[in-house]
Parts: C-alpha cells; sequence; structure tokens
C-alpha cells in the first residue's frame, strides 16, 4: 500500500489534533479518562462505512494554456517608438499595438521610389529609340523592295533594330525591378506597425520605447483568456482506460481560497506516443468565464474513466498499514450502532466546543481487500456497510490498545480533512491547542 505512505504521515498529524481536541473537552470528560492494561485511553474518530460504486478517477498535473495563444514578434528589425497596449488589455484583430521607428525605412522608400522615376524614363528614352529606328527600319525595307539599297545597309539597320529592342526589354526589366523594391521598401514600412493577428487579450509585455527589436524578440502574447486549454501528459497504459469525451474536473482555487472544480470533457488526445517517455498528450477545452484559470497555471485534473463495482466503501484516510507487521486493514468500533449520529460540520468545525466523545468501547484491526480506489475514497472486501471505521487516530490503537473514546463523522468532514494540505493541518493543531488552554482557563 505504497500509494498511502504520504497519507499515513498526514494522518499522524490529524491523530494529534483529534487528541488534542479530545483532551479540551469539558471537565466531566477529563474526569472520566479510565485507564486500561495498555496505558490511556486514546481519543479516536470514525466514520460508517457505506455500500455502493466507487467512481474511478485519476489525477493529473495540467498546464493551461489559451485556446488560441499566439506569441507576438516583430517581422523587421528596428528600434521601438510607441507601444499602444498595456498587459491585460483586450485587443481586436488588426489594431495596432507596437510602432517600430520609421525614419530609415522611409528614406530607403524614398530612394526606392527615385529609382523607379529613373527606370521608367530610361524606359521611354529606350522605347522612343526603338521607334526611331524601327522607322528607319521600314523605309529601309521600302527601298530595298524595289533595289534601291544595299544588303550592307539593309543588315546595319536590322542590327540596329535588334539592339533597340534589346534596350527596351532590359529598361522593362529594370523597370520592373524598381517598381519590386518600392513594393518592399512599402511592405517593410508597413511592418513597422505591428498588429494583433487575433482578437484576445494581451500580457508579458516585453515592449520598451527606445529598445531595440529583432525577429527573435517577442513583444507581447496574445490570447483569448475565455477559452482555454488544459493539456494533461498520458502514459501509454493509461491509454487504453481514458479516452475522447470522458469527464475531466480541474480543481482550481477561487479568489477567497476555496476550491471549485470546472467541468468539462476530454476534447482531444495525440495519437503519437513520445519514443523516449512513451506518452503522448490530451487536451481539455474549459470554459473560463468565471476568470478563475489563467494561461500558464498548473492545476489538479481529475478524469473520471467509470465506476467500480459495488462495494463497502471507506474513506482512504482509514486504511491503516501496520508497520511492523506490513498489514493492512482498518480498526473497527465493533460496539456503535446505527443509534450513534455523526458530529455535524458546524459542530466540528465552527463551535467552540468539541463534539462529544463515547464512553469507552471496544475496537478491534480487521484485515480488508482493496478492490478500488478513487480519489477520496476506497471500495473493500472484508467488513460490512454501516461498521464503525476509524479514520483518525490509528497510530494510537496500534500500539496494542483494545478500547478507544470515539467521536462520530461526517462524510463530508473526512472529505474536507483529507483535502487540507500540511499547512492547515499544523494550523488547526494551533487553534486547537489554544482553545484547549483557553478550556483549562475556564
Amino acid at each position: 500500500m505504497k500509494n498511502f505512505s504520504k497519507l499515513s504521515k498526514t494522518l499522524i498529524i490529524l491523530a494529534f489534533a483529534s487528541a488534542v481536541t479530545a483532551c479540551s473537552g469539558n471537565s466531566d470528560e477529563s474526569s472520566n479518562q479510565q485507564q486500561d492494561q495498555s496505558g490511556v485511553i486514546p481519543s479516536v474518530e470514525a466514520v460508517q462505512a457505506r455500500y455502493g460504486s466507487l467512481p474511478l478517477v485519476e489525477r493529473f498535473s495540467g498546464n493551461v494554456r489559451s485556446e488560441n495563444q499566439v506569441s507576438l514578434y516583430p517581422e523587421i528589425s528596428g528600434v521601438v517608438q510607441e507601444v499602444y497596449v498595456q498587459n491585460g488589455d483586450f485587443v481586436e484583430q488588426g489594431d495596432p499595438i507596437v510602432k517600430l521607428n520609421t525614419g530609415i525605412l522611409e528614406k530607403q522608400l524614398q530612394q526606392a521610389e527615385a529609382n523607379l522615376k529613373i527606370s521608367n524614363a530610361q524606359l521611354k528614352q529606350a522605347k522612343a529609340q526603338f521607334n526611331e529606328i524601327q522607322s528607319e527600319y521600314n523605309r529601309v525595307k521600302q527601298l530595298e523592295a524595289k533595289d534601291l539599297t544595299s544588303q550592307a545597309e539593309v543588315d546595319q539597320i536590322e542590327g540596329q533594330l535588334l539592339s533597340a529592342e534589346a534596350d527596351v526589354e532590359l529598361a522593362e526589366a529594370q523597370r520592373d525591378q524598381s517598381a519590386s523594391i518600392v513594393e518592399q521598401r512599402r511592405e517593410e514600412l508597413s511592418k513597422a506597425i505591428i498588429k494583433a493577428p487575433i482578437s484576445g487579450t494581451v500580457g508579458q509585455r516585453n515592449a520598451e520605447i527606445g529598445m531595440q527589436a529583432n525577429t527573435s524578440t517577442q513583444l507581447f502574447l496574445i490570447g483569448d483568456l475565455t477559452r482555454l486549454k488544459v493539456e494533461i501528459v498520458l502514459t501509454e497504459d493509461m491509454l487504453s482506460q481514458i479516452n475522447v469525451g470522458q469527464t475531466a474536473r480541474v480543481i482550481v482555487e477561487n479568489r477567497d481560497g476555496e476550491q471549485t472544480a470546472l467541468e468539462a470533457e476530454i476534447s482531444r488526445i495525440s495519437p503519437f506516443l513520445n519514443e523516449v517517455t512513451r506518452s503522448t498528450q490530451a487536451e481539455i477545452d474549459v470554459n473560463n468565464e468565471s476568470g478563475l484559470l489563467r494561461p500558464g497555471m498548473f492545476v489538479p485534473v481529475d478524469i473520471l474513466f467509470g465506476e467500480s463495482e459495488q462495494a463497502t466503501l471507506i474513506p482512504i484516510s482509514a486504511l491503516f498499514t501496520n508497520t511492523q507487521t506490513g498489514e493492512s486493514g482498518v480498526y473497527l468500533a465493533s460496539s456503535l450502532g446505527s443509534e450513534i449520529e455523526p458530529v455535524s460540520d458546524s459542530s466540528a468545525n465552527g463551535s467552540n466546543r468539541p463534539a462529544a466523545m463515547s464512553a469507552p468501547t471496544p475496537v478491534e484491526f480487521v484485515p480488508i481487500d482493496v478492490i478500488a480506489q478513487g480519489r477520496m475514497e476506497l471500495g473493500v472486501a472484508g467488513i460490512e456497510s454501516g461498521q464503525w471505521v476509524v479514520t483518525m487516530g490509528q497510530d494510537l490503537l496500534a500500539e496494542g490498545r483494545e478500547q478507544a473514546r470515539v467521536r462520530s463523522m461526517s462524510w463530508e468532514r473526512i472529505y474536507q480533512l483529507q483535502n487540507l494540505q500540511r499547512e492547515d493541518l499544523l494550523e488547526q493543531i494551533m487553534q486547537e491547542r489554544d482553545r484547549s488552554a483557553n478550556n483549562m482557563n475556564l
């Protein structure tokens, strides 16, 4: 049961918190402390096992990205002259974002336009020369027809005509080249104003007036924050049970520090595995109208891929592995029955007075088999639904004690405790200790 080793360490802290809480009870409970042959009777917490099917859940770490996320780079090099937006601004496609200095580009355009004018003038000159020679050629050909000219004169005018025709073609090519350079300079000048390629929110600003930017300088990041995708990595083994369309719950803390689950579905899975890691990537499209997610966040993601067979269900925290024998099982408070009411969350959390403990009652360790595992519950064989299983304080019972004082807890309260982080547990212990001191002073 290596999966529960980290949880067992946490349960030690929880057990200590439970023991402190029990010792802070009213004077009647303190005066009724008894001892058995193993020492002080410990205080533990328990919940009733129940019967049902267990949602099969696999937890992943997800990387949040914008659904259409674009890095903005300049297409030309230059000095930043203007920055039109700030981080967090929303822009429409085509809106200006950054302007580079255009002084050099404007001069290059003027020079290119001047060269184009020269090329046009040279083309006109070449055409005029060609037309003149063409007229002379026609005259010579008429004289040749009347046998009034020599063959040498005909050959000479034909050579001049071919040369003039080549001069026209050369002038046209030079004109086209100059026109192309003008268009290129105009395009470069237009690229000095960098515009939004998509509609979205800008961030990760790296553009400052006066800085030198080139084609490898990222100026901004633009993305649609209302539609995000969460990327998770799937191993080869996971592909047999996780498929497109299965339910995914993205866990994120809201502004009050409370966890919220955003429900979505697996949108797509890449069919190609990495040849080294033997893993692939799945994407989950998430509606982020609440604004809780941000691109670049790492978030827990639970994938629900089915349900287990019907079985007795217990909280994960109830499972205990004896470090000496290696045997895994649960402690049962066998004498407690259905007449015991679980403690409500309010009395377990909000009241200054701890919940009532039972009188010393027998407890026994029962080995179990884990049939299925969810994120918060286990499906087990070896105990019956309705039996009271100890969820906190097992380490105190492992010393050979056969009795304990039991505080009955609700499943909701157990879920809450299992979700607590280590820092929360330590803070709770400190609060319970202060509460105990106050009760003793009273």
